[in-house]
């Protein structure tokens, strides 16, 4: 099930004395981040101004609507801040990583199942899918235009073009 509100990072830290925040990112960059005008807390149920936001190093630095001083920064350290999937633009072929959890993984050519997308590590060069076959068994397999054929989130499905030896077993 696709939710409607996105972990989009947490708050590690206050920035000066008038409770500027510093954000850790949990999206493809900082960027990202700053180009939302609404955030939220509790998984969404709360609505929280963005009134300024900058990247700063690895970090965001925002300014959020009745955080005025650094001792109310620091009584939200800790805290996450979601984004509402409505507000994301993606650019085509891009998905959000909470989406591709528990896809499966299907040749594209064969139909053959692979297994289910259980965790995306992000590398730099590329994204690599933790695949988990029905008997355990796991995969790392590379996230690059070449070998994926199709993603689509309606039917929940990934198709690849697997090179040799990713999927062998010699079980």
């Amino acid at each position: 099930m696709r939710r409607d509100f996105l972990e989009a990072g947490k708050i590690v830290g206050t920035h000066g004395i008038r409770g500027e925040l510093r954000v850790e990112p949990w999206c493809d960059s900082a960027e990202f981040l700053t180009g939302f005008k609404t955030l939220y807390w509790n998984n969404g149920e709360t609505p929280v101004k963005v009134l300024g936001s900058r990247v700063h190093k690895s970090l965001v630095l925002m300014k959020l609507e009745g955080v005025e001083s650094a001792t109310q920064g620091d009584l939200l350290r800790g805290k996450v801040l979601y984004l509402a999937r409505k507000d994301a633009k993606l650019p085509e072929g891009r998905y959000f990583i909470q989406d591709l959890i528990d896809m499966e993984v299907q040749d594209a050519e064969t139909g053959v199942v692979y297994g289910k997308v259980k965790e995306i590590f992000q590398t730099g060069a590329n994204d690599v899918y933790r695949i988990q076959n029905e008997n355990g068994k796991e995969f790392l397999f590379p996230a690059v235009d070449e070998m994926i054929a199709e993603t689509s989130l309606e039917t929940g499905v990934v198709k690849v073009r697997p090179i040799p030896g990713i999927f062998d077993s010699e079980d």
